[in-house]
């Protein structure tokens, strides 16, 4: 008998010698975390914008309520942040149920500013229905920007909208 060469990786241990295993595919775990990311994600976003009226409750007393899609002019005497913030519309979207307030911010101070405006809708009776935020960077002084405050709560009823809180800071 004549006496051949093994093959090669023949009897060899696994590991040593020859191609490597093919490689497991892991589409189902970047899937899989991509959503419990985004989940995640929102759920902080959550906690921050609730986070953000901070603990100044001085400036949180609500302007008065402007009917339904009707404009509303701000008090002439009210000074500081909230002065620059005007309704200027107040609607339910008739497709999504959802409110909207569409807000005029003004920058009355001397420095380019930012803003963040928290907007509340309520009922008739002024039951809190939902609310939302909106927000204008970097106004320059006298500059005026048009945005708008989107609720994501369906209401079926006639609401109202009320600024609720104003935070400027110098951009």
């Amino acid at each position: 008998m004549s006496q051949q060469a093994p093959p090669p990786g023949w009897g060899q241990p696994p590991g040593q010698g020859g191609p490597p295993p093919p490689r497991k595919r892991s589409t189902g775990k970047v899937i899989g975390f991509s959503c419990l990311g985004l989940i995640l994600l929102v759920v902080v976003l959550a906690i921050a914008l609730t986070a953000a009226g901070g603990d100044d409750e001085s400036d949180r007393t609500p302007t008065g309520p402007a009917t339904q899609s009707a404009e509303r002019e701000g008090p002439a005497d009210e000074s500081g942040a909230r002065g620059d913030v005007r309704i200027t519309a107040c609607a339910v979207d008739s497709a999504t149920k959802w409110p909207s307030a569409e807000l005029l911010i003004t920058n009355r101070s001397s420095k380019p500013s930012n803003y963040i405006v928290n907007v509340e809708f309520v009922d008739a009776s002024n039951k809190r229905l939902g609310e939302a935020l909106a927000s204008s960077n970097g106004l320059a002084p006298g500059q005026k920007s048009e945005v708008t405050a989107q609720g994501l709560t369906q209401v079926t009823t006639e609401i109202s909208c009320r600024v609720t809180d104003v935070t400027r800071y110098a951009s």
